[in-house]
């Protein structure tokens, strides 16, 4: 039995182009992701899932795996991340403990992280799932919608009257990674089920990297990092 670290990276990113390769201060954005596992010691094989050739032997000249190309079914637009973890659970045939899947775009992530977040699901047996969160900004619980009559409505009307110290904390994934058993992936489809631990890390290591503005905004928060 052993542990399996899955980095998902297709090559059809459409709002940044090649995302998943582009140069991020020097490297390959998805090398700094494929480098910290590897640095972690905690997984027998560091894998990267693409449908991409160059993608692919981007990921192999810094150290990770690729032994197959992924299936044009779970490459497109609706394809989610569960189904491309199950290709290579059922294509693989290997029995592991835990899968960790590490996102192709987490310069943030660090050795650290991925290490207690594995220690906290492999030390007590009440958790089943790792995933990773950062706080929310209060203010979403003071957010507005446009309702049918084009008018601005509370989304969460219980707390209009509250004071900002008085909100509850929020939380949102944060993007990075996530660690389950794989046969709980499998049965519910899902990269985090059963009793889920939810591992926060702060806004230094989280950041959305959808646009090329938010690639901005991650390249000067690395800096400051």
């Amino acid at each position: 039995m052993s542990n399996l670290c899955i980095i998902p990276a297709r090559g059809g990113s459409k709002r940044i182009p090649r995302k998943n390769i582009k140069d991020f201060l020097g490297k390959p954005i998805i090398a700094y992701s494929i480098e910290v596992a590897l640095q972690s010691k905690l997984f027998d094989e560091v894998m990267v899932s693409t449908d991409d050739e160059e993608i692919a032997e981007v990921a192999r000249r810094y150290g990770a795996i690729v032994p197959f190309i992924r299936d044009s079914k779970n490459s497109n637009d609706f394809a989610t991340l569960s189904d491309v973890i199950i290709e290579v659970l059922d294509k693989t045939k290997l029995e592991y403990n835990y899968i960790c899947t590490l996102l192709a775009t987490a310069p943030f992530v660090t050795t650290k992280q991925l290490i207690e977040g594995y220690n906290i699901v492999n030390n007590n047996k009440k958790i089943d799932s790792i995933l990773s969160v950062v706080e929310n900004s209060k203010e979403v619980l003071r957010s507005f919608l446009i309702n049918k009559e084009e008018e601005l409505e509370f989304t969460f009307p219980e707390y209009k009257k509250s004071r900002s110290q008085d909100l509850p904390k929020t939380y949102k994934d944060a993007g990075i990674f996530y660690i389950s058993k794989p046969n709980l992936i499998k049965k519910n489809k899902k990269l985090t089920s059963g009793k889920v631990h939810l591992f926060e890390v702060n806004e230094y290591h989280s950041q959305d990297i959808d646009t090329f503005y938010d690639w901005e905004i991650a390249e000067y928060k690395y800096r400051l990092k």
